[in-house]
């Protein structure tokens, strides 16, 4: 049998460097998260997502907030291409909103299954994404979408595609500094997904699919959403100790804490945790998650002496994600479209100097085994054997 045994310097590639970035700075030694050079903490709540998602991609702000260009273009996607109705109509009625965007991302893919791609090719995907996430949300609710409105901005035209209502600036504000926060964050798995498809000359829309693939598992993209089942289960301030402490007698991991980058504070924790205060200021699932994060910081810390336990970019990005008024079925379909602006900067980053990703593996098996133990069969003799058998 092969040997199960981690190396700790490669095994998840965790420190292994596999190429250059002018997107994102990710620096976890010291806690900084920085776009093309301008600190997160001086875009959220201040720069408008479309701003932040040309900032991204062009490497320079826009000549005006938000982006002319961005806003515009997003604008201009939101309505349906005629076949993606028929697309969406096809898949079971209570298919998640997250699975009915993969599906029309492929559905996608012939009108950009060119390489290289190009922002013309993204537009489409980007713009599109909030229209067919709220569409899926209805159909489970077996409630009819309203259509898209040319007046709001990206992120406040999906709160509002969602409903059928005018958002609250409260709720747009919780949102849009989400997708600010969450528009790139380096090599991430789904990142890395994403650039490798693009590296072997694949399309857009394919390094899209397999970045959302990559982004659903609840340890990327799904993590909100455990953070929210969990304070369901604390159910009241009071209780946080007694449940944090039950759960790590059963060896389960607390959701929303710890970073596999960050040996500091993450910066995106703090500003999230700012930013609820101010948007849920007064409701008790607040007071609930702050329990639960002294509860949390206590026993881990006596568990682990001199090890700093912080949380992490998921536990108060729940508490925001459902103060804008997401169901958490629709955290992670948010996440995968705030990261949509950092997807299509690494697309062109990766195309525009291209070299084919191709890790090795680290073989611990056996080796020169000798014959093999039972007389060959040939080709012409395969499926006579089989029947012998």
């Amino acid at each position: 049998m092969p040997s199960t045994t981690a190396d700790p310097r490669t095994d998840g590639l965790e420190g292994v460097v596999m190429g250059s970035t002018a997107i994102t700075m990710v620096d976890g030694e010291r806690g900084r998260l920085a776009y093309r050079g301008f600190d997160v903490s001086e875009l959220a709540g201040t720069v408008p997502y479309e701003s932040v998602m040309h900032l991204l991609i062009f490497g320079d702000p826009p000549s005006a907030d938000p982006s002319p260009e961005i806003d515009r273009a997003l604008r201009h996607g939101r309505g349906w291409p005629a076949f993606v109705r028929g697309v969406l109509d096809a898949l079971p009625p209570d298919q998640t909103p997250l699975d009915a965007l993969r599906t029309v991302w492929s559905a996608l893919s012939p009108s950009v299954a060119r390489y290289p791609p190009t922002l013309d090719e993204a537009y489409p995907l980007v713009a599109l994404g909030p229209t067919v996430v709220a569409a899926a949300a209805h159909r489970r609710r077996r409630t009819s979408p309203p259509p898209p409105r040319d007046d709001l901005g990206h992120v406040a035209n999906f709160l509002y595609a969602l409903t059928g209502t005018e958002p609250e600036p409260r709720r747009v504000e919780a949102l849009e500094t989400y997708f600010v926060l969450l528009a790139d964050h380096g090599m991430n798995p789904s990142t890395l997904a994403l650039r490798t498809v693009v590296s072997a000359r694949g399309d857009l829309a394919s390094a899209f699919v397999a970045a959302i693939s990559a982004l659903k598992g609840p340890l990327h993209g799904g993590a909100p959403r455990e953070v929210s089942a969990f304070l369901d289960r604390v159910r009241g301030p009071e209780r946080a100790e007694a449940v944090v402490r039950e759960a790590l007698a059963r060896g389960e991991r607390l959701p929303g804490f710890g970073h596999r980058i960050y040996r500091v504070e993450d910066p995106r924790a703090v500003l999230f945790h700012d930013l609820a205060r101010r948007v849920a200021h007064g409701s008790e699932r607040l007071e609930i998650a702050e329990a639960v994060e002294r509860a949390a910081v206590s026993a881990l810390s006596a568990a682990h002496p001199g090890r700093r336990v912080y949380t992490n970019v998921d536990f108060y990005g729940a508490i925001v994600l459902e103060t804008a008024g997401l169901e958490p079925d629709l955290f992670t379909p948010a996440f995968a479209l705030a990261r949509t602006a950092g997807w299509t900067a690494h697309v062109l980053e990766q195309a525009g100097s291209n070299r084919l990703i191709h890790p090795d593996l680290r073989y611990d098996g056996p080796i020169d085994r000798g014959r093999w133990p039972r007389p060959p069969i040939r080709p012409s003799d395969r499926s006579g054997a089989t029947r012998a058998r």
